[in-house]
């Protein structure tokens, strides 16, 4: 029997420099990996819709009875100041217990630790793992596209789990079964330029473009007994106006809303416009509002079924519960849940995207073994 050791295998994905796009031989050692264990893989490169080609990795073993998705990404984002880490980011390094460098932590270590339960994995059911090198920048070539080719290809998956960090403080405490969505958003006051020592000879776009920023800042709802209350935090405000003596011409913003299953991307636009609308009448002006970029849905996988199955294998091994959580920002689970119920499961995240990015040795071996012990509970 075929067995992988995930934290070498973590160890040869991360000496891969794969920053998003580059897959920089990841690929190559997965398939290196997977092929053995009876995996037919497939590489996919995806292009266009203003973005930048993307490889993809798709494998898959066994026909028939339950469908078992397992996703997530292998590009990484930069290490910054390298000055900052105690060892080059992409020579996998061992040190007191952790193995450090860039993607250890999000998300190689769940990657390497899927692939090598599958090693232990009976061989009923069928299997299957998408594998994308675009999540941390554009998301549009990687997993969106590559699922739904899988479903073009015949491929229909009963249950997911992704990779992700998702632990708090210890392996196994909190699985996320549910992600808010997000919008972001642009308004652009218009007004009329003018020295500001006539102001009757100009229109001031600022104190409008002030008016809508307290309208909408904050709190959406309440939340409910799965979400926190959706919210809108703005993130920038522009005129380009370098000099103390003119009022400005227009005056712009940013926005993004993280927002619960109380919503959907067009109500909540619907409901900005809205507003948006009242003030500028109010104020006798006009305000042009664009949804940027293409927003993400809110999404809540059920809480039976094959989710109640992991939180049973997870409380057998660790002798708890997990908390089910659905904090955090957006990750590609949010294009899995479009085709079957999804979870994110993974270990802790304290490290990620931070010099030195590390994780525990004793919590990669230990993940490999709970997806292990789930794969079989699963088709059990």
């Amino acid at each position: 029997m075929t067995t992988i050791d995930p934290v070498r295998l973590l160890a040869d994905l991360i000496a891969c420099p794969s920053l998003t796009p580059a897959s920089a031989g990841v690929f190559d050692v997965l398939e290196a990996a997977l092929v053995p264990l009876g995996f037919t893989t497939t590489r996919l490169t995806f292009d266009g819709d203003g973005s930048y080609p993307v490889e993809n990795l798709f494998a898959t073993r066994g026909q028939g009875g339950r469908h078992l998705l397992f996703a997530g990404h292998t590009d990484v984002v930069p290490p910054g100041d390298r000055a900052q880490w105690i060892s080059d980011p992409f020579k996998p390094t061992i040190r007191d217990g952790r193995i450090f460098g860039r993607g250890s932590a999000d998300m190689k270590s769940g990657v390497a630790a899927f692939a090598a339960a599958c090693a232990e994995a009976p061989e009923t059911g069928t299997i299957s793992l998408a594998i994308t090198n675009d999540e941390e920048a554009d998301g549009i070539n990687g997993t969106d596209k590559l699922l739904a080719w899988a479903k073009a290809q015949g491929h229909v998956f009963d249950f997911a789990i992704v990779g992700e960090p998702s632990a708090t403080i210890t392996l196994g405490d909190s699985i996320k079964v549910g992600r808010r969505g997000s919008l972001n958003g642009r308004l652009v006051v218009t007004g009329v330029q003018g020295h500001v020592a006539y102001p009757d000879k100009a229109r001031n776009p600022l104190p409008v473009l002030a008016q809508a920023v307290l309208a909408l800042s904050g709190k959406l709802d309440d939340g409910n007994a799965q979400f926190p209350p959706s919210n809108l935090e703005f993130t920038s405000l522009d005129v380009g106006n370098e000099t103390t003596n003119v009022i400005p011409a227009s005056a712009s913003a940013r926005f993004n809303v993280r927002f619960n299953d109380g919503w959907t991307p067009e109500a909540l636009e619907s409901s900005i416009r809205a507003e948006l609308d009242e003030i500028a009448a109010e104020m006798e002006c006009s305000i042009a509002f664009e949804v940027s970029g293409r927003p993400s849905r809110s999404f809540l996988s059920p809480l039976s079924g094959a989710v109640e199955t992991l939180c049973t294998t997870i409380a057998g091994v660790t002798g708890k519960r997990p908390e089910l959580s659905t904090g955090g920002g957006t990750s590609d689970a949010r294009f899995v849940a479009a085709y079957c119920p999804v979870v994110e499961f993974g270990l802790p995240g304290q490290t990620m995207h931070k010099a030195n990015e590390s994780v525990a040795l004793d919590d990669v071996t230990g993940l490999t073994a709970l997806y292990a012990a789930f794969i079989r509970d699963y088709f059990a």
